[in-house]
């Protein structure tokens, strides 16, 4: 569950049917959404003070590297008019930090992609609208994706839903996930726990990666 969760708000949502839990299958797959410079530098404007949450997303990918668990990387990229996001583009403009060749949109140092994994560019928050990841996965018999990343509010709770939408058990990083500000943080971690999937910290992620 997400930091300082309250008790009473925790028992009204599990009186009302909220908050079951989903086991994790035989075979997961990490996707790392959109861990990129803009989140960590600090002179960025959609800096989301993401470093801690980085250095717990490079210890999960060497260690789903190691033991041959699928890594699916995400970016965004949008041509000069960002006519690819469409109404997504216009609602968020801070998006035009996405233009093809923004240093922004490089991969966060410790997350370049290795030989085996994948990148998913996207141009909307989940990581499945739009393209190839959903028959990917089913391809290779994914039955749960652990997802981590930027920003806990957005591409991470989209792609945690559309996850789930699509067939496959969500397991959202907590401490491997970051936003803005810690309350859309808490709050979707909660709402994620309540009616998307299961939300997880660090350790146990290893956990089911060593176990698989």
């Amino acid at each position: 569950m997400a930091a300082n969760s309250d008790p009473a708000l925790d028992t009204d949502y599990h009186a009302a049917g909220f908050g079951g839990a989903l086991q994790a299958g035989n075979k997961p797959v990490l996707i790392l959404v959109d861990m990129v410079r803009a989140y960590v530098d600090p002179q960025s404007p959609l800096y989301a003070m993401g470093e801690a949450a980085l250095e717990n997303a490079v210890t999960l990918k060497a260690a789903a590297n190691a033991a041959g668990i699928p890594v699916i990387l995400t970016n965004v990229e949008y041509g000069p008019q960002g006519a690819e996001g469409g109404q997504f583009f216009r609602k968020v403009p801070a998006l035009r930090n996405f233009f093809k060749g923004s240093p922004l949109g490089a991969f966060a140092t410790g997350l370049e992609p290795g030989a085996g994994d994948v990148v998913v560019t996207k141009h909307y928050p989940s990581a499945f609208f739009g393209t190839s990841l959903a028959s990917m996965l089913v391809a290779q018999g994914v039955d749960t994706a652990i997802i981590c990343g930027y920003s806990t509010s957005g591409c991470v709770r989209a792609t945690a839903l559309d996850a789930l939408c699509h067939g496959f058990i969500p397991l959202v990083v907590s401490d491997a996930s970051a936003d803005r500000d810690i309350r859309p943080h808490e709050a979707n971690l909660f709402d994620i726990q309540a009616k998307i999937g299961n939300v997880i910290d660090t350790a146990g992620a290893l956990d089911l990666i060593a176990r698989r």
